[in-house]
């Protein structure tokens, strides 16, 4: 029986607009310094919270709100998403052979960085409507040595999963992982830029860039995902998780000082 090439079916399955997908409300060699300014579901398109199961949190559902970003931080192409990317879905959910590399999938299909047991307080997802790249933030809450252990297990991955080979429901992609530069924000961090290629015998294959990053700010935490198949704003990433740490900082302080 013959089998369509890779590209061809991963092509398939991403409309030709590649944000463009089912409403929200349904079912980095660097992440680069700016030169300028599974299995569950997606967070909403709006600033939304969750309650996994986890510690208790340190900072109630208002401030963890205040410690998001917005559209209004990142520049004028930015605007509150309207759906998941079609990408999610036909490639990042996806399967290979190793547990570490297979985790690190798993965590970025169901935007768990962090793991399931950590607790979501809140997220937004905004899109870069001339880039067509898609940004997912969250405010987590965990205990710091649970936080700092998926932080170690982030730094590890180059070597684990430098390269790799994965199987999505349109076929095979290879896979590279990189650690990437961050800023000196937060207690503790790290980066990492994930390339996903279409195996295929043609150049136009797609290819999904993520820059992904993790940032611990006392036993709350910053989890970030910025993506797409075209251009992806390294400026945005760095932005967002500047201004991102340092809103997050101040909130936390403001909330000791009212107890």
């Amino acid at each position: 029986m013959h089998r369509p090439p890779a590209r061809a079916v991963i092509a398939a399955t991403l409309s030709a607009a590649t944000l463009l997908t089912t409403p929200a409300c349904s079912s980095i060699a660097g992440l680069g310094r700016p030169t300028s300014a599974a299995r569950g579901h997606a967070s909403a398109a709006s600033p939304t919270t969750s309650a996994t199961p986890a510690a208790a949190p340190t900072l109630t559902e208002a401030q963890a709100r205040a410690a998001l970003i917005s559209e209004a931080d990142l520049g004028e192409s930015w605007v509150a998403t309207q759906g998941f990317a079609t990408w999610r879905e036909a490639m990042l959910k996806a399967d290979t052979e190793s547990a570490d590399c297979r985790r690190l999938l798993d965590a970025l299909y169901a935007e768990e960085v962090f793991g399931p047991d950590a607790r979501t307080r809140a997220s937004v997802g905004l899109d870069d409507a001339w880039d067509e790249a898609q940004l997912r933030y969250q405010v987590v809450a965990h205990r710091p040595a649970e936080l700092d252990r998926t932080l170690a297990w982030l730094g590890r991955l180059p070597d684990r999963c430098g390269e790799f080979t994965a199987t999505a429901q349109g076929g095979e992609m290879a896979v590279e992982v990189s650690a990437a530069e961050m800023p000196e924000v937060g207690d503790a961090r790290q980066g990492l830029r994930v390339l996903l290629r279409a195996v295929s015998e043609y150049d136009d294959a797609p290819t999904l860039t993520l820059h992904v990053a993790a940032i611990r700010v006392g036993d709350d935490a910053i989890a970030l995902t910025n993506g797409g198949l075209g251009e992806v704003p390294a400026d945005a990433t760095w932005t967002a998780i500047e201004t991102g740490t340092q809103r997050l900082t101040e909130v936390r302080k403001r909330g000791r000082a009212e107890i």
